[in-house]
C-alpha cells in the first residue's frame, strides 16, 4: 500500500479537468477558499514529500470537484 497517495491524486484530479487545470489555477482557487500555498508546496504535495492536512484535504477536495475518498485512495470514483 502506498503511503501518500493524496497528493498524486491531487496531481491526477487537476489533469482529469476539461481543461486541465494548472498549478497557478488551483493556486488561485485554494486561496478564494482560505487555503494559502505557494507552488514549491503545492509542488512537494503532489509529488508526495509534504503532507496534506484533514483541513487542506477538505479544501482540495471542494475545489477539485472530488471526493475526499478519492483523494485518501479508498474509491476509484472520483465522483465529480
Amino acid at each position: 500500500m502506498e503511503k501518500n497517495v493524496v497528493g498524486h491524486r491531487i496531481r491526477a484530479a487537476r489533469f482529469m479537468r476539461n481543461p486541465p487545470m494548472d498549478q497557478k489555477d488551483l493556486l488561485a482557487k485554494l486561496q478564494v477558499e482560505g487555503l494559502d500555498i505557494s507552488q514549491p508546496v503545492l509542488s512537494n504535495i503532489e509529488r508526495g514529500k509534504r503532507p496534506v492536512y484533514d483541513i487542506e484535504l477538505k479544501i482540495f477536495a471542494k475545489v477539485l470537484g472530488v471526493s475526499i475518498n478519492w483523494l485518501l485512495g479508498e474509491t476509484d470514483t472520483p465522483q465529480f
